[in-house]
């Protein structure tokens, strides 16, 4: 069995009005993720933790925001088309851990549900996604409430 490792990062500043869709959910808040797409930091930095795995280019390849097709797109999308070149590539999904840096809002509360939808989308039991919140303790531009970022750590398994 082959194993294989990707990691991704993503983060974006906050603009004006909620709610902010993170992970496929949409959480009530008076501040968005701004971006050319939906600005789902989570969906992004899992497409590219995959894409990254399975050596099948980055997000910015597959979806480039010089593209007005992928104007306010919805993050899932993406994800669900890096799955299936990942799955057409001979991959699975072993298991995701996403770190989610911000103040606000607290991940904690919207756990489950994050977990559960991004489980459907790639195929897996809940029990193979965890999503965890931290604070950067009030430090720089996070801190300061700005924007947030995330990181993610896909591991894929032949199939």
């Amino acid at each position: 069995m082959t194993v294989r490792v990707g990691i991704g990062y993503d983060s974006h500043r906050f603009g004006e009005g909620g709610p902010m869709r993170l992970g496929g959910i949409d959480i009530p808040s008076n501040v968005h993720c701004a971006g050319h797409s939906d600005g789902d930091a989570i969906c992004h930095a899992l497409t590219d933790a995959i894409l990254g795995a399975a050596a099948l280019g980055d997000i910015g390849e597959m979806f480039p925001d010089t593209d007005a097709a992928n104007k306010g797109k919805d993050s899932v999308i993406m994800l669900e088309a890096a799955v299936a070149r990942m799955y057409a590539a001979g991959y699975a999904v072993g298991n995701v851990d996403i770190t989610v840096v911000t103040q606000l809002p607290k991940i904690g509360p919207q756990r489950e549900a994050i977990r559960s939808r991004l489980a459907g989308v790639l195929g897996v039991d809940v029990s193979a996604v965890f999503v965890k919140g931290k604070t950067n303790e009030g430090m720089g531009w996070i801190g300061r409430g700005e924007g947030l970022a995330v990181m993610c750590t896909a591991t894929l398994v032949s199939r």
